[in-house]
């Protein structure tokens, strides 16, 4: 050290940096925030190192900074600070210890809820090596198939859809230029006249629930029938559905006997969803600075979300309310301003009425938010729990309230529906591993116990623990396996069905118009589609795929998140958890699975732009970079 001023300047700073770190050991302990203060250590770390780099060099440019920091700040700066902190009065040396027990208990949490979803998610990729989980109603019927991976097919649609994926990508980038007020309308346009194409193209009657509850709505509406809600009526079994009844029959009063409008109004929540996925993306990238128009891209030509809008039920509108809320819940636990959160239980509530799954996302916020606990104070955080739980059944208990008022009904309406117990006895089918038993189930509750709950309960309960009785640890282990893989791995959430539909007829000719649904008219594309036609098989393939791929990228991200220690999407960790927790107990079908396509959109997307940019990067792939014009693209 020859210069002088540069001694002096560095031992100023040093005294200086020594002050803050014990100024953030003590607003650490008001505030409980471990992180940043970790991230302000970081920051004076490299700060300090700046300057050694100047002393020992003395002005000479010659050695290069990255070289020297990497040496010198990870360890010399790093030393100095934590020596500095164990130098720090008791007082302080209490604070810092217990902050870190405190974080430490959070990070050993996050890391397990990531190794669940890693080890899952491998699980998934790996049987889809070997097992193709299929459901092609048109040519099986409504049958689940666990059926030998087919690679003479699969494995070119995985290269094809690889290289396609890049092409698309690099697309997307070129649009960094133009601002998001721009770029975002188009990109929903576009999507919007694709699904008002498709359901124009595939003109689908609703079918078995979806007949049922638009057939409810009418009588509502134009004969003001709620006989329904007796013994043998469809909602005195499943009250719960009254909410898509309602639904429908607001929309019914508007345009009457009009099957379009009720799509188009599918169409605009699937574009509210996919608008909803790229809030939520940014949200979870608040620091990068592109703009990352591809993963609106994706969610917008997503094959699924296309065609489910032919699907009138509470899928679509149930999945958008849920993810919204979703979004404003991550808000609120970033900017920490509590109509954020009102908006969330507002939204979360409106969403668990239509589409009964909305405590999973609920468990996920709060859990999530008690995560976030130092970040967002006890106060928030009871005040968030108080709104969300004081609101979470208020339709459910409003609309009871109003039927009972109005004397539709003469007491509850769940004082008799279908117990729980239902879904979880088909849950546990052998032969079927947990889809659809064929009436089985029903039928305890409507002939053995006569539509009543307590005692169906009872026989439910029976045929649970004979079930579990009879069968062996590794029958069971073998049904929760095909269960999970066939829920999961399916990747078309029944589109075939609920979304292309068919003509009406079986590949043997068997009529089951009430059953499989039919067209209002067909054209020379549903003929196309007609059957195990190789373009119905085609879209099916592609789909699966996709879906397969994206369990890739997945893996690829929580992977990467794992072992940098990055937690910022436990979030959608804890919905997908839950959601797979759920169905491994519960009756299946891919479709109940929907409302989770968002996250794992987001969360594919960041393990493909993670691959893309490490590429680009570290292995010299220059020609997948775009250069564009920073300056047209700020806002």
């Amino acid at each position: 050290m020859n210069n002088p001023m540069l001694v002096h300047i560095h031992s100023r700073i040093t005294y200086f940096t020594s002050e803050l770190i014990v100024q953030g050991v003590e607003c650490s302990a008001e505030s409980g925030v471990f992180v940043r203060l970790k991230k302000f250590m970081y920051f004076c770390a490299d700060f300090q190192a700046f300057f050694m780099f100047a002393l020992y060099n003395n002005g000479d440019r010659s050695t290069e900074m990255s070289e020297y920091k990497r040496s010198t700040s990870l360890f010399q700066p790093l030393s100095w600070i934590y020596g500095s902190l164990h130098n720090l009065q008791p007082s302080y040396q209490g604070v810092y210890t217990r902050t870190q027990r405190g974080f430490c208990m959070q990070t050993w949490i996050q890391k397990t809820l990531y190794g669940l979803l890693i080890f899952f998610t491998a699980l998934f990729m790996v049987s889809c090596f070997f097992i193709r989980a299929e459901y092609i109603y048109a040519v099986y019927a409504d049958n689940p198939l666990l059926e030998q991976q087919e690679w003479l097919v699969f494995l070119p649609l995985i290269i094809v859809l690889i290289v396609l994926g890049f092409v698309l990508y690099r697309l997307c980038l070129k649009l960094e230029s133009y601002r998001p007020r721009v770029v975002i309308p188009l990109v929903l346009l576009g999507s919007f006249i694709i699904q008002l194409a498709i359901i124009f193209i595939f003109p689908r009657q609703p079918t078995d629930d979806s007949q049922t509850v638009i057939g409810l709505a009418m009588s509502m509406l134009y004969n003001s029938d709620y006989s329904t809600f007796e013994p043998g009526g469809y909602l005195h079994m499943f009250p719960f559905n009254y909410s898509i009844v309602l639904y429908l029959e607001a929309l019914l009063a508007l345009f009457p006997d009009n099957y379009i409008v009720i799509k188009l109004f599918n169409i605009f929540f699937m574009l509210l969803t996919t608008y909803m996925i790229y809030l939520i993306y940014r949200q979870l990238n608040p620091q990068r600075q592109s703009k990352d128009y591809g993963v609106l891209v994706f969610g917008a030509t997503f094959i699924p979300a296309l065609f489910m809008n032919n699907l009138i039920y509470n899928d679509v509108v149930g999945t958008s309310l849920l993810i919204t809320a979703f979004y404003f819940a991550l808000r609120f636990m970033k900017e920490h301003r509590i109509r954020h959160i009102v908006y969330a239980a507002i939204l979360l509530a409106l969403g668990n009425y239509l589409r009964s799954i909305g405590i999973i996302f609920l468990i996920a916020i709060v859990l999530t938010m008690l995560l976030r606990l130092r970040t967002i104070g006890w106060k928030k955080l009871l005040l968030s729990l108080v709104i969300l739980g004081g609101l979470f059944n208020v339709p459910g208990w409003t609309q009871n309230a109003l039927l009972q008022a109005t004397g539709k009904v003469s007491g509850s309406v769940t004082a008799n529906s279908a117990p729980v117990y239902m879904w979880l006895n088909m849950g546990i089918n052998l032969e079927r591993f947990g889809f659809w038993d064929n009436m089985e189930s029903y039928m305890i509750y409507q002939r053995e116990a006569n539509y009543n709950k307590a005692e169906s309960a009872e026989l439910y309960k029976q045929s649970i623990e004979q079930k579990l009785s009879d069968a062996t640890p590794k029958q069971l282990v073998e049904m929760y396996y095909k269960k999970l893989i066939w829920t999961w791995t399916e990747g078309t959430y029944q589109l075939e069905r609920y979304g292309i539909g068919t003509d009406g007829h079986t590949e043997d000719g068997l009529r089951m118009r009430g059953i499989m649904g039919s067209y209002s008219y067909t054209n020379a594309i549903t003929e196309l589609f007609a059957g195990n036609s190789p373009y119905r098989l085609g879209v099916l393939w592609i789909t699966y795929t996709i879906s397969f791929l994206m369990y890739v990228f997945m893996l690829i991200r929580l992977i990467g998140s794992f072992r940098a220690r990055r937690y910022e999407e436990v979030s959608l960790v804890l919905v997908i958890l839950g959601f797979i927790g759920f169905y491994l107990l519960w009756e299946i079908k891919s479709r109940y699975v929907f409302p989770v396509y968002p996250l794992l959109i987001i969360l594919s997307y960041m393990g493909f732009r993670d691959v893309y940019e490490w590429l680009l990067h570290h292995k010299g792939w220059s020609f997948l970079g775009i250069s564009t014009n920073r300056k047209r693209g700020e806002d």
